[in-house]
């Protein structure tokens, strides 16, 4: 009897550690399949969030094609606005170059490039002028140097045609100009400007303070500067420019081995058209050049 009792107990334990041996199985089953259907779940709605962003996106581009299409369409409907330049009081070759602004330019979306040529400031430059660049010239208001620079080219040319560019010269105004470098640097610039003429030149000199424009004439053998200043009342030479002009003629003195004066002649021409407000300096010196 006790050899049966201890066989079926042992045949019971048996079954018992199957039984749980097959559980633990089920459940390592069952975990794995949690895992499997998780990750499904995951890449479902990654693909999801995936389309719902490129439905998106393709909405977005519809709609931009769309506004695209309307804004050509109203452009086509209202044409191009063309500013009447001939009731502006400029010369007439400046409102020609206005109306290819607005047909031309501006619906384009270019600008005008320029190759300066060495003999108009002693160096090759190469510079572009904006479309808004022309018509505030036009318009007399605030213009940079760059546009004044294409000014004088335009100046050097009719000077060559009357055979007077050898009387003439001019100094590139983005050069000298205040906060373009230092004082010395800028007064080597002007120094080797003048030396390289036989000193009977005079030269053209737009400087800019700080907002505002003035034009200088130097004439280096005579260590004579003539000032022009726009702004309407008794105006002073500024003082860095006087500096900087001082020193140059002093260089130049010292090229052709010459003693000089103990400082250059300043004189302030008289007959300088003035200027109606603040932004006409560049246009005002334009006229007086």
């Amino acid at each position: 009897m006790s050899d049966k009792a201890s066989c079926s107990g042992d045949v019971r334990s048996l079954h018992f550690e199957d039984d749980t041996a097959k559980n633990g199985e089920k459940q390592e089953e069952m975990k794995i399949k949690m895992k499997r259907r998780k990750k499904k779940k995951k890449m479902k709605r990654r693909k999801k969030k995936k389309k719902d962003e490129e439905k998106k996106e393709e909405k977005q581009d519809e709609e931009k094609k769309e506004k695209k299409k309307e804004d050509k369409e109203k452009h086509d409907e209202k044409g191009i606005e063309v500013v009447d330049y001939s009731k502006v009081e400029v010369p007439s070759s400046l409102q020609s170059l206005c109306r290819y602004v607005e047909t031309t330019l501006k619906p384009q979306e270019k600008i005008m490039t320029f190759t300066i040529e060495k003999e108009v400031f002693g160096a090759d430059h190469s510079t572009f002028v904006l479309p808004e660049d022309i018509t505030q010239l036009a318009g007399m208001e605030e213009i940079g140097a760059t546009v004044l620079a294409v000014y004088m080219r335009c100046l050097y040319d009719l000077f060559k045609e009357a055979n007077m560019f050898n009387m003439v010269g001019f100094i590139y105004p983005a050069q000298v100009s205040a906060n373009t470098g230092s004082l010395t640097n800028r007064s080597r610039l002007v120094a080797s400007r003048l030396q390289k003429t036989d000193g009977e030149q005079i030269f053209m000199m737009p400087y800019n303070p700080g907002r505002h424009w003035i034009l200088l004439i130097v004439r280096a053998k005579k260590e004579t500067v003539y000032f022009l200043d726009p702004l309407p009342g008794n105006r002073v030479v500024n003082e860095e420019a006087k500096n900087m002009v001082n020193s140059a003629i002093k260089i130049y003195n010292s090229h052709i081995g010459r003693q000089g004066r103990k400082a250059p002649i300043w004189k302030t021409l008289p007959g300088t058209p003035k200027q109606p407000s603040s932004v006409e300096c560049a246009g005002i010196m334009s006229c007086a050049s």
